[in-house]
């Protein structure tokens, strides 16, 4: 009778342990294919068509969250909680306060205007335009809902917090790669400041990875601290669309 029980209780510790590991192996295939998604959808948005550039990422974000719903994230792990919207908000405002002040007075001051003109922004029409619709739908919405929803969420559940923002930033900075491609050559302070040719695009580049790294620890920070996306994007969104409608500002002043 000892020994069968103590067969039976080999075989449940066996059991609960295969049980336990599943959770876990589960976790990582969720990074691996969160991560997959990604690097796929960078290459079609960058490398084919037109039209995949505006719809792949905003379809890949939203292909993502439901996928990763179906896998048991909670709407608190991707950032989306109702019940975190005022503290969301609260953090928006004051992150959204901060970066419209320093983009004014960086387009103000001689120093830093010239690198504000960009040749994409060049009109007021196209800036707006830009900054109110093409930005957030397009890049900042999405990429939040990619970056510190969903891979904010797996990342979260094997490495905690450490993980989130080293893999989570170190990622968000290797997105940009491929829209960093040329970007010395369409912004008259950076060919000024890195130089052109190769070396240009490869300084431009490498500031690029770096500058959007540091820029997703922000972000990530936001996103722990309010337990919302709304703060990441209202951030993402003061320093592209801000800029955006900057850029044209200068452009407009400056060629008046």
């Amino acid at each position: 009778m000892t020994l069968a029980v103590q067969d039976a209780g080999a075989a449940d510790d066996e059991t609960s342990g295969a049980r336990a590991k599943r959770p876990v192996l589960h976790a990582y295939l969720d990074i691996a294919i969160v991560v997959v998604v990604l690097a796929a959808t960078n290459l079609i948005a960058h490398f084919t068509t037109a039209w995949a550039s505006i719809a792949t990422v905003p379809i890949a974000a939203v292909v993502l969250l439901m996928l990763t719903r179906r896998r048991g994230l909670g709407w608190a792990e991707l950032g989306l909680s109702p019940r975190h919207w005022r503290k969301g908000s609260l953090y928006a405002l004051a992150a959204m306060g901060l970066v419209i002040g320093v983009v004014a007075i960086g387009a103000a001051l001689p120093i830093t205007r010239p690198f504000f003109m960009a040749d994409r922004y060049a009109t007021i029409s196209g800036a707006l335009i830009a900054s109110m619709i093409v930005i957030p739908l397009q890049t900042v919405i999405p990429e939040e809902l990619a970056f510190r929803g969903v891979l904010h969420g797996t990342l979260d559940r094997v490495y905690g917090a450490r993980g989130v923002f080293a893999a989570g930033s170190l990622m968000f900075g290797l997105w940009h790669i491929a829209s960093s491609l040329g970007l010395t050559s369409g912004n008259k302070g950076l060919s000024s400041f890195l130089g052109g040719g190769v070396l240009g695009q490869v300084l431009g580049i490498l500031a690029a990875v770096v500058a959007t790294a540091a820029a997703g620890i922000v972000f990530t920070w936001l996103r722990r601290r309010s337990g919302s996306l709304i703060a990441p994007i209202a951030l993402h969104w003061s320093l592209n669309g801000a800029g955006a409608l900057a850029a044209a500002v200068v452009w407009h002043t400056t060629m008046a």
